[in-house]
């Protein structure tokens, strides 16, 4: 007896000083007993699906990134085909947005102001931006159901085809009614190509080449406004309607070889997955790896993941409609990658992406300001490249909340130097000098960052749809908030503000802020299993890069022992 207290009074110290560690190191997740019931009953082998799933995750989750770019260069080129659609896109999104303040634009439809300039009224200006984001908001929710039944590529392949009709709506336009009605339409593809895309990059590569992938598509953004920025600077000096007129003819260019590179993709296999279709998911998958590094065990153990996570998520009540997007652990996945696509438009960079109109109510000649809007775009494509090398080390909330900060601090000193009611050309160019640095620091964290976090927060089998309403969220506060105040504030015609606007944007980024700092979780390095297991044991956001979860297996002991019984059982039977 003596002994035996011995014994339990060890294993009680034993026990005490494992929780003590595990308090030293974060919490502790594994996957939900009862859920692995419900997918034990849907699943006919389960122990090995188990297996087989979590060698799959151990095996992604501690890929190196060199064997990453080895064993997936097919993926990676892939997705670089689907993602050039968003230079195709930053290119006509910007350079369609640039018509306030280029010459020959305002030359045919603009009106005289007070200070002798023609200008776009502010009404038109917020219409027009505004039927932008409304024909976005339109072609995001037609995303969803298309993709659901025809994939990512024939609808992004369908865009395509519909937006090379479109153009000419615009380039023949006579009068700001036509152009309105043109730029309308011309979002409904754009909001395609800005959800499609992301959705495909996240799907089709592992964990060390994720936040490359769904960064690049914010970097082709920018090399599209970067093409932009040349082509403007180049026929800035052309006064005539073709000065504005060549460059929306360049938009002709892109959708051909776009088309014939996406037809010739692989389809996402994680679409195949949610369709019930392992045959066509498992070629898919072997299109996206190197045959030499991707065997067939290999094949059988990824399988296994995926399934084994769209199992997790349909038990879990995770459908594929937009209502589930709402239902569950999902309601705070779609109000994280809502809330991080705001904060992005809030955080100042509207005052970016007018960058060549604030230049010139800033004082600088127009001009300068497009060669200024060059330089920032090519300033901006710098900053996202370097952000590549930052996120894998310090994680996506650091470097996001960071940035935001930064941006603050900018937006103070523009402010300022808006003060003076007669600025002198210097101050004129601090000002803008300013907005680039805002726009640099924009297009190091919180540009990439977000494409990053709202690909991997959703659920694998809403994955679309949330960045859909993401997207969606972004783009109504833009139609109802950021270009009216945007544009009010800059044009003489109405508020005349200057770079004081910048203290507004000051406001609002502050308060955005405080949400990153408190409600976005660290996501960096975990598996879509793995973020499944988090959000579904209700980890606060500030505990998820300090939560373990040894392995997918734990938690699924007692479904396991169920169903061999039940084999056991069925077999004497």
């Amino acid at each position: 007896m003596a002994n035996t207290g011995v014994d339990l009074t060890k294993e009680k110290s034993e026990l005490t000083d494992e929780i003590r560690d595990v308090d030293r190191q974060g919490q502790y997740a594994q996957v939900n007993a009862s859920l692995a019931n419900k997918v034990a009953d849907n699943v006919q082998d389960f122990m090995s699906l188990v297996a087989e799933a979590d060698r799959a995750n151990e095996r992604e989750r501690g890929m190196t990134l060199k064997q990453a770019f080895s064993i997936y260069p097919k993926a990676i080129g892939w997705s670089i085909v689907l993602s050039s659609c968003l230079i195709m896109e930053g290119y006509d999104t910007s350079v369609m947005g640039s018509y306030a303040g280029y010459p020959s634009f305002m030359n045919k439809f603009g009106v005289v102001a007070p200070d002798g300039t023609r200008q776009i009224p502010p009404d038109w200006q917020n219409g027009i931006s505004g039927g932008r984001n409304a024909g976005e908001i339109l072609g995001l929710q037609l995303a969803g159901i298309l993709s659901d039944r025809f994939g990512y590529r024939w609808t992004i392949i369908t865009a395509l085809v519909f937006l090379t009709g479109l153009i000419f709506i615009p380039f023949y336009a006579e009068t700001l009614t036509s152009f309105l009605v043109g730029n309308i339409l011309m979002g409904i593809p754009w909001g395609i190509f800005q959800t499609m895309t992301v959705a495909y990059a996240a799907e089709v590569c592992p964990v060390p080449l994720r936040h490359y992938l769904t960064c690049f598509v914010n970097l082709c953004w920018i090399i599209g406004q970067f093409i932009k920025g040349g082509i403007l600077v180049g026929f800035e000096s052309r006064q005539d309607a073709w000065g504005y007129r060549i460059p929306f003819a360049i938009q002709w260019i892109w959708p051909i070889p776009l088309t014939i590179g996406i037809y010739l993709a692989p389809e996402s296999p994680w679409w195949y997955i949610r369709r019930g279709q392992k045959v066509e998911a498992e070629r898919s998958l072997k299109r996206l790896a190197r045959a030499s590094g991707f065997s067939q065990r290999e094949a059988d153990a990824t399988m296994a993941l995926m399934l084994y996570t769209d199992e997790m998520e349909k038990q879990a009540e995770s459908g594929t409609r937009y209502w589930d997007c709402f239902k569950g652990a999902n309601l705070r996945r779609t109000e994280i990658v809502c809330m991080t696509w705001l904060a992005q438009t809030m955080s100042g960079t509207a005052l970016g992406g007018l960058s060549a109109y604030f230049y010139q109510q800033a004082g600088i000649s127009a001009s300068d300001s497009f060669k200024l809007a060059w330089g920032q775009s090519a300033v901006g494509a710098v900053g996202t490249i370097a952000s590549w090398f930052v996120l894998m080390k310090v994680g996506r909330k650091k470097v996001m909340f960071t940035g935001m900060c930064v941006i603050f601090l900018l937006l103070i000193i523009t402010g300022c130097m808006g003060i003076p009611e007669h600025r002198s050309t210097a101050q004129s160019w601090a000002a803008g000098s300013m907005v680039m640095l805002i726009s640099f620091t924009a297009d190091f964290s919180i540009g990439p960052v977000v494409y990053t976090i709202v690909s991997e927060v959703p659920s694998s089998r809403l994955r679309a749809k949330s960045i859909i309403l993401a997207r969606n969220a972004y783009n109504a506060i833009n139609v109802a908030f950021v270009n009216v105040v945007a544009f009010r504030q800059l044009s003489p015609l109405a508020w005349n503000w200057g770079p004081k606007a910048a203290f507004f944007w000051a406001g609002s980024n502050a308060l955005f802020s405080v949400y990153i700092f408190f409600r976005m979780p660290e996501t960096k390095g975990r598996t879509y299993a793995e973020l499944d297991i988090l959000f579904e044991n209700k980890i606060a956001a500030r505990q998820f890069a300090k939560t373990r979860i040894e392995t997918l297996v734990e938690g699924t002991e007692g479904a396991q022992k169920e169903q061999a019984d039940r084999i056991v059982h069925d077999g004497t039977a």
